[in-house]
C-alpha cells in the first residue's frame, strides 16, 4: 500500500462487512498470540466446562417434573422412581453444583479471555505507535493528527471494550448454540425443526440492518477522526485562536461536527433497537410454535413433561445468541471499523524505508555528496533539480537562496526524510540508501529555527539526542551538554533544575533557552554532521550572540550545513551555496558569491533578503 492517502476499498454488504475487517487485523494480532498462548488455552477449557455445565444446567429440572407429575398418578414412560424425596434432593443439590462450577468457568473464561485480549491489542496499539513513527514526512505533512491520535487510543480502544462486552459473550454462546442443537435433535428431531426454522428468517431479516448499522458506524468512526483533528489542530494554535479572535468560527465548526458524530451514533443506535425487537418476535414467534408442538408430542407420549422443559430451557439458551447478536451488532459493527481504520494505517507502506542490503553500523566522518539530486513532493513539480554539492569532513557551508529555491530540502534528504526521486546521496561515499534509516539519521544533528521541547523534564530532552535513547545517557553527559551549549546557568536557576518539566512544545521558556536546549540536545548526539537550519533567526541581539557562541562550540571540527538568511552566519562560513529554482548556481567564498549576486540581495539588518 502506498503512503499517500490511508486505503479506502469497496466494502460487501450485510454481516460480511464487519468480519472482513475484523479479518484484516488478525494477521497483526497473530504475532503476539504466542506469548499469550496459556492465558487463551486456560480461556478456551474454561469456556469448554461452561457449555458442559450449560448443557447440564436443565436435566436437574426434568427428573424433578417427571417424578413430581408421576407421583400424582400420570403414566409416564420410563417409570416412576421408587424414592422421589431422594430423587429431589440429588437434584436439586446437583443443579447447585452445576450453578457454582459454570460460574466459575465463566469467571476464569472472562478473566482469560480479557487479560488476553486487552494484552494483544495493546501490543496492536504499540505496533501502530512504532509504525505510526516510521512513516516519512510526506506521509504526516498529508494526514490529519487528530485523525491519527483517534485511530491508535479511540479506535484501539473500541476494539477492546467490544472485545470483552461483545466478541467473548457471542463466543461462547455460538459454541453452546451448536452444543445444544445436537441434543435437542436427539431429543427430538421433529420439534427441532419448528426451532430451527426462524433461523433463516432472522438472517433474512437481520442482513439489511446489519449492513446499515455497518455504513453508518463507518460514517460515525470517520466523524470522530475528523472531529478529533479540529479539537488537535484549534489547541495546539490556541495563540492565534485568540490573537484573531477566531474562538467563535472554531465552536461554529466544532459544533458541526459533534452534530454530525451525534447523528450518526443516534442511528445506529435506532438501527440496532429495531434488530433487537425484530429477533425478540421471532424468538417469541419460535417459542410459540415449540411450546405448541412440544404438547402435542408430550400427549402422543413421544416426550415426557420434563423433557419438554428440557427443550423449552434449551429453546431459550439456544436464541440467546441471535438476541447477542442483535444486541451488539452496533458495537460489532463499530469495532469492524475501527480495526479497518487500525489496519489501514498498519498496512501504510513507509516511503523512506531499510533496503533489504542495507549495512548498519557505519559511523562516518562527515564527507557529504550530493550527485546529480531530482527530488520532487508533487509529481511534475521538482524542488530540486540536478544538484551537485561535495562537502567535505569537517567543512563549514553555508546554503543560501531566496524562499522555496530548495534548501531546506537538501536537510531534509541528509536526515533521509525524503529520499531523492534519482540521483544520489553520500556519507564518506556510503549511499545514504545503502545504510539504515537509523544509522544515517544517527550521524546527523539539527538545530531548526522553532525547535520543539517534549513536556517533560529538562533533562530528557537533552538526553533525548542521544542516538540509542535517553536511557543511555548520563547525568555527568547532559550537564557537560548544557555546558557546551551556554544553557547550564539558567538551568540550575530553575526550580527543579534538570528535573524541571517543561510544558508541552516547552513555551514556558524563552527563545533562546529553548534553543540552547535544543543545542544540548544535538551535543549528546555526537554527530559528525550538524544542519544549522535558520537556527539563529527571530532572536534578539543578546540572546542571538549567546546562541551563536553555543553554535560554535556545538560545530567546532564538525561538518556544518548552515541553511540562513542572516549575512554573518553566511559570512562565517568556509564556503556558500548559492541555491536558486532547485539548482546550485554558485559557489565559493562567501564574500565573492554575495558579491557576484548583489543585484539579487538587499542587505538589511544584517540579513539576506532575496529579490529574485
Amino acid at each position: 500500500m502506498s503512503e499517500s492517502p490511508l486505503r479506502k476499498r469497496r466494502k460487501p454488504s450485510g454481516l460480511r462487512q464487519a468480519l472482513p475487517g475484523l479479518k484484516r487485523l488478525l494477521p497483526h494480532v497473530r504475532p503476539h498470540l504466542r506469548t499469550q498462548r496459556t492465558l487463551i488455552a486456560g480461556g478456551g477449557a474454561a469456556m469448554a466446562l461452561e457449555v458442559v455445565m450449560r448443557l447440564l444446567e436443565p436435566w436437574p429440572m426434568k427428573f424433578v417434573i417427571d417424578g413430581v407429575i408421576g407421583q400424582l398418578g400420570a403414566d409416564l414412560p420410563q417409570g416412576q422412581p421408587t424414592d422421589l424425596q431422594q430423587v429431589l434432593v440429588l437434584a436439586c443439590l446437583g443443579l447447585l453444583g452445576v450453578v457454582l462450577v459454570r460460574a466459575a468457568a465463566n469467571y476464569a473464561m472472562t478473566v482469560c479471555f480479557a487479560l488476553a485480549g486487552n494484552r494483544l491489542l495493546t501490543s496492536v496499539r504499540a505496533d501502530a505507535f512504532a509504525h505510526l513513527q516510521r512513516l516519512s514526512l510526506s506521509f504526516h505533512d498529508k494526514a490529519r493528527t487528530g485523525d491519527l491520535v483517534q485511530r491508535i487510543t479511540g479506535d484501539v480502544g473500541r476494539l477492546k471494550e467490544v472485545a470483552v462486552t461483545a466478541a467473548l459473550p457471542l463466543m461462547g454462546n455460538v459454541l453452546t448454540l451448536a452444543a445444544m442443537l445436537v441434543v435437542v435433535v436427539l431429543l427430538d428431531w421433529q420439534l427441532a425443526l419448528c426451532m430451527l426454522v426462524v433461523f433463516p428468517i432472522f438472517f433474512l431479516t437481520g442482513r439489511r440492518a446489519t449492513s446499515r448499522i455497518h455504513t453508518v458506524s463507518r460514517k460515525q468512526r470517520k466523524a470522530e477522526g475528523a472531529l478529533a483533528t479540529l479539537a488537535t489542530e484549534t489547541l495546539g494554535s490556541m495563540k492565534v485562536v485568540q490573537a484573531y479572535t477566531l474562538e467563535s468560527e472554531m465552536q461554529s465548526r466544532f459544533a458541526s461536527d459533534n452534530v454530525k458524530t451525534l447523528k450518526d451514533g443516534v442511528k445506529a443506535k435506532k438501527l440496532s433497537a429495531g434488530l433487537e425487537r425484530s429477533t425478540d418476535v421471532l424468538v417469541g414467534l419460535a417459542t410459540a410454535i415449540v411450546l405448541y408442538v412440544g404438547a402435542q408430542r408430550v400427549l402422543a407420549g413421544a416426550l415426557t413433561p420434563g423433557e419438554l422443559v428440557v427443550f423449552v430451557t434449551y429453546l431459550k439458551a439456544a436464541f440467546k445468541p441471535m438476541r447477542d447478536l442483535a444486541k451488539y451488532t452496533g458495537r460489532i459493527a463499530q469495532a469492524a471499523a475501527s480495526a479497518e481504520r487500525v489496519v489501514d494505517l498498519l498496512e501504510t507502506e513507509p516511503a523512506v524505508r531499510d533496503a533489504s542490503w542495507a549495512r548498519a553500523g557505519r559511523r562516518v566522518q562527515g564527507h557529504v555528496e550530493l550527485s546529480d539530486v531530482w527530488l520532487s513532493y508533487v509529481p511534475g513539480h521538482a524542488v530540486l533539480r540536478g544538484v551537485d554539492l561535495r562537502i567535505a569532513a569537517g567543512e563549514r557551508v553555508a546554503v543560501v537562496g531566496p524562499s522555496g529555491a530548495g534548501k531546506s530540502s537538501i536537510a531534509g534528504l541528509l536526515l533521509r526524510m525524503h529520499d531523492p526521486d534519482s540521483g544520489a546521496v553520500r556519507l564518506d561515499g556510503w549511499d545514504v540508501q545503502d545504510l539504515t534509516v537509523h544509522d544515517v539519521r544517527s550521524q546527523v544533528a539539527m538545530v531548526l529555527q522553532e525547535s520543539l521541547l517534549f513536556a517533560t523534564s529538562i533533562r530528557d530532552n537533552i538526553a533525548m539526542g542521544a542516538p540509542e535513547g535517553a536511557g543511555t545517557v548520563t547525568m555527568e553527559q547532559v550537564v557537560e551538554a548544557a555546558r557546551i551549549a551556554g544553557a547550564h546557568e539558567f538551568i540550575t536557576a530553575l526550580p527543579q533544575g534538570y528535573d524541571t518539566v517543561v510544558s508541552e512544545r516547552g513555551t514556558t521558556l524563552s527563545g533562546g533557552q529553548r534553543q540552547r536546549i535544543a543545542i544540548a540536545r544535538a551535543v549528546v548526539r555526537d554527530a559528525p554532521v550538524i544542519v544549522l537550519d535558520e537556527a539563529t533567526t527571530g532572536l534578539d541581539g543578546e540572546t542571538e550572540d549567546e546562541v551563536t557562541a553555543a553554535l560554535d562550540r556545538l560545530t567546532r571540527g564538525r561538518t556544518t550545513i548552515i541553511i540562513t538568511h542572516d549575512l554573518e552566519a553566511a559570512r562565517s562560513a568556509d564556503r556558500l551555496v548559492w541555491i536558486e529554482a532547485g539548482r546550485v548556481v554558485d559557489q565559493g567564498k562567501p564574500d565573492d558569491v554575495l558579491a557576484r549576486h548583489e543585484d539579487q540581495v538587499g542587505v538589511a539588518g544584517g540579513a539576506l533578503h532575496a529579490v529574485g
